[in-house]
């Protein structure tokens, strides 16, 4: 189709040349997960579900849940913590020399 010949405009439908107007971004950064999945005219993310406070995630997704998981970012907290609880969770101390030198001295 094109323009109507005897009106001179553009059809009013849904179909495909409704489709070429469409160039205003509805997805935007979601600022909690960090994807393209924030929809702007419905102010909630559709990957984290931003901003209800319980992240967006269901068992239904097992790959999903792999990828965004515990363990997949930066652990600025969890990855110490096998090293703190081996050693006792102790702070504030030198840990003990190892070799029989740095003992004697």
């Amino acid at each position: 189709m094109g323009i109507n010949l005897k009106t001179g405009k553009m059809p009013k439908g849904k179909g495909t040349q409704s489709m070429g107007k469409r160039h205003t971004p509805v997805f935007s950064l979601c600022r909690r997960c960090g994807k393209m999945s924030y929809h702007t005219k419905h102010k909630r993310c559709a990957a984290c579900g931003y901003p209800d406070t319980k992240i967006r995630r269901y068992n239904w997704s097992p790959k999903v849940r792999r990828r965004t998981g515990q363990g997949t970012g930066r652990m600025r907290y969890l990855r110490h913590i096998p090293r703190l609880a081996k050693n006792g969770f102790r702070s504030g101390t030198v840990a003990k020399p190892r070799n029989r030198k740095a003992a004697s001295k």
